[in-house]
């Protein structure tokens, strides 16, 4: 038996994958985002009451541009399964973390003596 009939190639041409121009086009929106960014707070163009805003928004926008373009996240059938395991994480992540928060908070409010000084807390008496 030869090398070639004994080898099997598994094709995915359902994969999602980007070509050169998409790849081309995140790269040129992400550093756009970050010359924005870096241009925002360098040259005072914008207020100080606003900078914190604006850095938020462009990082929101390019979170979003590298999900799409770097990541392939989308609702096209090859990208479904990516979304649904992106979103599944965030949700896990949101439930650990609130979860430990209520936790810290609970702890915090149930074990603290907030009526006692602390001259108090440390007599003998």
């Amino acid at each position: 038996m030869s090398a070639a009939q004994g080898v099997s190639h598994a094709h995915h041409d359902d994969a999602a994958h980007g070509s050169v121009k998409s790849y081309t086009i995140g790269f040129v929106l992400s550093l756009g985002l970050t010359v924005l960014s870096f241009g925002a707070v360098m040259s005072g163009a914008v207020p100080a009451a606003s900078i914190l805003p604006t850095i938020v928004g462009l990082a929101v926008a390019q979170l979003l541009v590298q999900l799409v373009y770097f990541l392939h996240l989308g609702t096209a059938p090859g990208q479904r399964s990516n979304l649904v395991i992106f979103v599944f994480t965030g949700l896990i992540i949101a439930t650990v973390v609130s979860g430990s928060l209520w936790v810290m908070h609970n702890a915090n409010t149930n074990m603290m003596p907030t009526h006692m000084s602390v001259e108090r807390a440390l007599s003998k008496d």
